[in-house]
């Protein structure tokens, strides 16, 4: 079960509100990690939150028993790092709210198998929106019966 994910973005705070937009939910600073950072909330029953920093950041494993913590590296324009986030908009609506951004979107499906709104953020990092109607066409493809998981060999 996933409860939180991060991203790096240039404008943090501005992309929280827009993700929190897609939720219906809120986007709070989040500064005790790196200092510029933000988080959008779903304030679902999980509590489910992106947080978001500034490009750039790279948490840091602590030494001993101190906690982890973001520092500036190099950074890249890209990254393999995505998330699939669940909307009650429609396409419609996800469409206006990139378009309004200026954020490339385009609806797609993985494999035929279920659709998936492609939010590019800021240009370069891909958000994968479900609309409710995606959502069941998800949830019916990754069903634990639809997929006749197995547990993982040691």
């Amino acid at each position: 079960m996933l409860f939180h994910v991060s991203i790096d973005a240039v404008d943090p705070r501005h992309v929280a509100h827009v993700i929190a937009e897609l939720w219906d939910g809120v986007a709070v600073p989040f500064h005790p990690v790196v200092a510029g950072s933000w988080m959008a909330m779903a304030q679902d029953a999980r509590n489910t939150t992106v947080e978001v920093y500034p490009r750039g950041t790279e948490l840091m494993e602590g030494e001993g028993d101190a906690d982890s913590f973001g520092a500036m590296g190099v950074g890249h324009q890209r990254s393999a790092t995505h998330f699939a986030m669940a909307t009650m908009k429609d396409r419609d609506a996800v469409r206006a709210i990139a378009e309004r951004e200026g954020w490339p979107v385009k609806y797609r499906t993985r494999g035929g198998l279920f659709g998936v709104m492609e939010m590019w953020v800021e240009g370069t990092r891909m958000i994968e929106v479900l609309t409710p109607e995606m959502q069941d066409e998800y949830r019916a493809l990754t069903a634990k019966d639809a997929l006749q998981l197995k547990p993982a060999a040691a």
